[in-house]
């Protein structure tokens, strides 16, 4: 099933996210449902508060044969390295702007056998986990762009708030 990805200005990219608490039938099928959303609208990952779901979870597809299905993940280290590169999001369609963010992290999560994974991060993986864990938090990135680009962008945003608001 493919899910309706929710645009900036519904309330629920700014809710933070629930722990989940049991991973049962339905979680999987949540989760093989935001895959088959993701490939076909081409993401590089989708987390649950963007379908909707006020759950701690979201799948990343970096390219590296591997999909990734997160559940209840903690950051546990973020490098004092920064790196700064171009962001997009799909609830936030047409805004591609550079963000700051640590060029090395370490994550423990839950993956959908409920096995605990701790994962050290680096690069484009490690950016793709920070942009996905921010929503769990009902964190945007827009919110990490600076004064300037947050002006640049500001039109755009209002229009996609106004389009959510008319339903």
């Amino acid at each position: 099933m493919i899910y309706d990805i929710k645009t900036y200005g519904n309330s629920c990219l700014r809710e933070k996210a629930e722990r989940v608490e049991k991973i049962d039938v339905e979680v999987l099928q949540i989760l093989d449902n935001m895959v088959e959303t993701m490939q076909k609208i081409k993401g590089v990952g989708l987390a649950a508060p963007q379908v909707g779901i006020n759950k701690r979870m979201f799948v990343i597809d970096v390219g590296d044969n591997k999909i990734r299905k997160v559940i209840n993940p903690e950051i546990l280290e973020l490098s004092d390295e920064i790196e700064i590169n171009e962001e997009g999001c799909l609830s936030i369609p047409g805004v591609f702007k550079s963000v700051k963010r640590a060029s090395r992290v370490k994550i423990k999560y839950l993956n959908e056998k409920g096995e605990e994974i701790i994962e050290e991060a680096e690069e484009f993986l490690a950016r793709a986990f920070q942009h996905e864990y921010d929503h769990l938090e009902g964190v945007l990135f827009v919110d990490r762009l600076s004064p300037v680009a947050k002006r640049m962008v500001s039109k755009k945003l209002q229009l996609l708030k106004k389009e959510v608001e008319r339903g």
